[in-house]
């Protein structure tokens, strides 16, 4: 049995499908069309005659095909023709949902109502007469909350009991009967599956209606001047209005709505964006801070660790005290990752320790074990990272700052819609880029897609991690998650720059009107919380285990194997073939301050950034790799033997590699932004040339490397010679000017031209 979820967005459609379907639930794209597609198997909770298949339509608010979400989920209903299609319609926002209803009502497949927040309805006080709905849509209608998964198992086991083919019917047959009984007569001649539904979309004008042999001369014959399409609309509210808006009863006239009270708030025209700016700190100040907590009591433990040396307790005692306090108590993100580290270091010195062979021993535990826990270990920051945006999202906070943000996005040639895409980036680009099929500005789209990473994902963040941690252990200033906060936040600053470039020059357009949906604000379930951080810990881990695994291994190899194929000690690492590949490269590199300026290994930085566009994973388990063969012959390097102590497992290898290259604080910057800015992993890559016409992906690999390295370049000489910031500024005007004249050259040219055509005419 197959079983379709068509609704609106935000009406709790994704919701309600990972409650049915669980961890069974896969994604893919819908054959020849560039939409995601979620298919999963319902997890019964009654016997069940046979296996119930899930598919989870796009989100639209019709059916008429203006997107492509909309085309999917028409032809899915038409020509696949599912056992059965569960409308899922928000009961708080009963009469503007029930638009896609009727249309769906109108297709030969059964169909069932869901009506979800059911909870939420009866919280504010309002009700709905079910039996009332049921008799006027002469389908089933079962009240549910997808979140709490109150109704849902009833409503299931209901579809299957009274899953019975039905013909369509219409809401429009009363006003337009000679109309609709005319282009019926039309489609059932010719054989067309569900006729009913194809006769009304082509009263409405529907495009690909209008494609079919006679279609548009029967249309014209039909219409004789009258807006048909405009009609049939009309008639739709009327409907909804008259026969089925009185099922819903409302509570006290006067009741405050919570959410409204909140909105007043985080929505306010002027405080919106300083909240919002609060908010992410405050997310990144307990995923990262050292510094997260003073307290008097913990000061004073700290204090008599000393003592603890004449028991005999100190080094055990230390290391336990030290994954949570260093003179101010660690945030929880930090305190994971040193839980982690540790585990990980134990593991790393005991495999080491146990194989006796020099080579075998360095390439299991400063190869392969090094490079990936390094990775690995950063995975508790990126899971509480992750955490706190799906609560965010799940809230309905996000949708409430895309409505915000679209008002100064506007300005820019974009609407709110792209910051849903963009806010994605923060957890992986390549969902992101998916999720831009919903802009219907095909140049809107384009520049949303290129600026997507610039939004730090997941995998980015163990770089800003490891430099920021290496900056401020080394040379003692700032704040590791100042640092790291700041670099997120020029990622935005040159995503809406370019952005506001690009819709000036290149990819001018109309902006759309964004409409959007605001949900009301709810508690996130724990159970949906955990399966989404379920889902990116597989993701996670299983590139660690295959692309990043591979990487380390071949890292290690080539920094220990010469041209000849002859095996090198680590203190040999510089006539190695990764060494004369990184010093190939190098050059090109020092107008960002990690090039030709540095030590004998600057050549590491380079490498570093290189395999990083393979998976950006693989920057940090380059310097796991390197940096266990640095810190392996420290006194070469003249790493100083209390920076090996250090806790952190990819801040010390970042500390060792800035010791041995005396690369300085604007340089490192400027790796963090190059890394965060240029040419995004492969993944991201592969899906931006899916998304993409061929000639558009060309010029997309071109501006990501621009654009990252201009920026880290001003980064680095900004930072290192401050007065070079009136040069880069006298750039960016001269740049603006260009482009102002340049526009109102164009604007004159076709107001000529206009006046010129009047003339002839």
């Amino acid at each position: 049995m197959k079983v379709a979820l068509i609704g609106n967005p935000n009406c709790g459609k994704t919701t309600l499908f990972n409650k049915l379907t669980g961890s069974t639930a896969h994604v893919g794209n819908w054959p020849g069309v560039t939409v995601e597609k979620r298919e999963g198997v319902y997890k019964a909770k009654f016997r069940a005659a046979e296996r119930i298949e899930i598919v989870d339509l796009p989100g639209i608010y019709s059916l008429s095909p203006y997107t492509p979400e909309e085309v999917v989920s028409r032809n899915f209903m038409i020509d696949e023709r599912p056992d059965l299609v569960i409308n899922i319609v928000d009961a708080t926002n009963l009469e503007r949902n029930l638009y896609l209803t009727t249309q769906v009502l109108e297709a030969d497949v059964p169909v069932m109502v869901a009506l979800n927040m059911i909870d939420l309805l009866e919280k504010s006080g309002d009700s709905i007469d079910v039996a009332v709905l049921e008799r006027e849509l002469k389908v089933p209608v079962m009240p549910i909350s997808a979140l709490k998964g109150t109704g849902v198992d009833k409503m299931m086991e209901r579809a299957v009991a009274e899953c019975k083919p039905r013909n369509g019917v219409t809401v429009i047959n009363d006003a337009l009967t000679k109309e609709v009984a005319a282009t019926l007569d039309y489609y059932e001649n010719a054989g067309v599956p569900s006729p009913l539904f194809h006769a009304v979309k082509l009263l409405e004008n529907d495009e690909i209606e209008l494609r079919r042999n006679g279609a548009r001369e029967l249309l014209e014959k039909i219409a004789q001047d009258k807006d048909l399409e405009a009609a049939v609309v009309d008639e739709r509210y009327k409907y909804i209005v008259s026969r089925l808006a009185v099922a819903k009863q409302k509570g006290k006239a006067n009741a405050a709505n919570k959410s409204d009270k909140i909105d007043k708030v985080l929505t306010h025209r002027v405080w919106a964006l300083p909240i919002f700016a609060v908010i992410l700190f405050a997310i990144f100040h307990v995923t990262f801070s050292e510094d997260f907590l003073y307290i008097g009591a913990w000061a004073s433990l700290g204090r008599g660790l000393p003592a603890l040396a004449d028991l005999g307790l100190s080094d055990g005692m230390e290391t336990f005290v030290g994954i949570f306090y260093d003179g101010a108590v660690f945030s929880p993100g930090v305190i994971l990752f040193n839980i982690f580290d540790t585990l990980f270091s134990t593991i790393t010195d005991a495999v080491g320790g146990a194989i006796s062979t020099e080579w075998l021993s360095g390439f299991i535990a400063d190869g392969i074990l090094s490079g990936l826990f390094s990775v690995l270990g950063f995975l508790p920051q990126i899971l509480m990272l992750f955490l706190w945006f799906s609560i965010l999202e799940d809230s309905g906070y996000m949708a409430r700052v895309a409505f915000v943000l679209d008002r100064i996005f506007r300005r820019f040639g974009l609407s709110g819609r792209s910051f849903m895409p963009m806010i994605m980036g923060f957890g992986c680009s390549v969902p992101a880029m998916i999720n831009t099929r919903t802009l219907a500005d095909e140049n809107e789209r384009t520049a949303t897609i290129r600026v997507i990473p610039f939004f730090a994902c997941g995998a980015k963040l163990p770089i800003l991690t490891a430099i920021a941690g290496g900056i401020c252990t080394y040379f003692g200033v700032g704040n590791a998650d100042l640092i790291t906060y700041g670099m997120y936040f020029l990622g935005v600053i040159a995503a809406v720059v370019c952005v506001l470039l690009m819709r000036n020059t290149t990819m001018k357009g109309e902006i759309p009107p964004f409409i959007m949906e605001l949900p009301a604000y709810h508690r996130p379930q724990f159970k949906n919380l955990m399966l989404h951080l379920w889902d990116k810990t597989k993701h996670f881990v299983k590139k660690a285990f295959t692309i990043i695994f591979a990487s380390t291994v071949i890292i290690w190899l080539f920094s220990h194997l010469n041209w000849s194929w002859h095996y090198l000690t680590d203190d040999m690492m510089n006539e190695s073939i990764l060494a004369s590949i990184g010093k190939f490269i190098q050059p090109l590199f020092t107008p960002l301050g990690f090039g030709s300026q540095l030590g004998a290994y600057g050549w590491v930085f380079a490498v570093a950034a290189l395999t990083g566009l393979i998976a950006k994973e693989n920057v940090i388990a380059t310097f796991g790799t390197l940096g266990a063969c640095l810190i392996a012959m420290g006194a070469n390097v003249g790493v100083a033997s209390d920076v090996l102590l250090a806790d952190e497992e990819g801040v010390t290898s970042a500390i060792a590699m800035i010791t041995a290259t005396d690369i300085n604080i604007p340089a490192l910057i400027s790796f963090i932004a190059f890394n965060m800015l240029t040419i995004p992993c492969f993944a991201a890559c592969a899906t931006a040339k899916g998304e993409l016409k061929k000639s558009t992906f060309r010029w997309t690999l071109l501006f990501w490397v621009a654009s990252g390295y201009t920026i880290s370049c001003a980064v680095y000489t900004i930072g290192a010679w401050w007065w070079t910031l009136f040069i880069w500024l006298a750039l960016v005007a001269g740049a603006i000017t260009v482009i102002v004249l340049n526009n109102k050259g164009k604007i004159k040219f076709r107001k000529r031209k206009n006046n010129n055509a009047e003339t002839v005419q």
